[in-house]
């Protein structure tokens, strides 16, 4: 009888714990659907950053961070790639001149991705506004270079020219996303830095 009362016991206890984690598993999954509101690919905003909904919470600051840096990484990943295809050196003419000014374009994207991430680690109340500025300035010269990437192998034919637009598109909505969620940091106001 005393062994049923322990086994009893165990089984409530863990479905309540059970409870608690789904509780807490289903609070993340709101918190990210309403930080990835406000974007325009919802879907990838939510399997982007998923691993972020038990640590940004409600944080808007959080969530611009976190989605400048899945840019980062997304831009790095396909920046290396355009440098990889130009050591092989298969891609000559027009489309050669294309990966070129691509991979530049990347490199400053890049740039301006570490410098929002940079402020976003360290804003203030007293110097929000303009930092914020900052940030959305960025953000914006982000998906300026995307597109202008993408100029170059418009009308482009061949497996890698598609190849190369697919993942730089890719790319452009992960970083159209970020700039969403920076831009609801910036309309929460500085009063939003105290949210967690």
């Amino acid at each position: 009888m005393a062994g049923l009362h322990v086994s009893l016991s165990f089984l409530v206890l863990a479905g309540l714990m059970n409870l608690g984690l789904l509780s807490a598993s289903e609070n993340g999954n709101n918190y990210l659907r309403e930080a990835c509101s406000v974007t325009r690919y919802r879907d990838l905003c939510i399997h982007s950053l998923a691993s972020f909904s038990h640590t940004a919470k409600r944080s808007p600051s959080r969530w611009a961070r976190a989605g400048v840096s899945v840019t980062i990484g997304e831009a790095k990943h396909v920046a290396q790639y355009l440098v990889k295809l130009r050591k092989q050196g298969t891609m000559r003419g027009r489309n050669g001149a294309a990966l070129s000014d691509c991979i530049e374009c990347f490199q400053d994207a890049i740039d301006n991705l570490h410098n929002s991430l940079e402020v976003l680690r360290n804003l203030s109340s007293k110097a929000f506004d303009r930092q914020m500025s900052d940030v959305s300035t960025w953000m914006g010269a982000v998906l300026t270079d995307e597109d202008t990437c993408l100029d170059g192998f418009d009308g482009s034919k061949g497996k890698q020219a598609k190849l190369i637009r697919n993942q730089v598109q890719n790319v452009t909505y992960i970083s159209s996303n970020a700039l969403a969620l920076v831009n609801k940091l910036a309309t929460t106001g500085a009063g939003s830095l105290n949210i967690s």
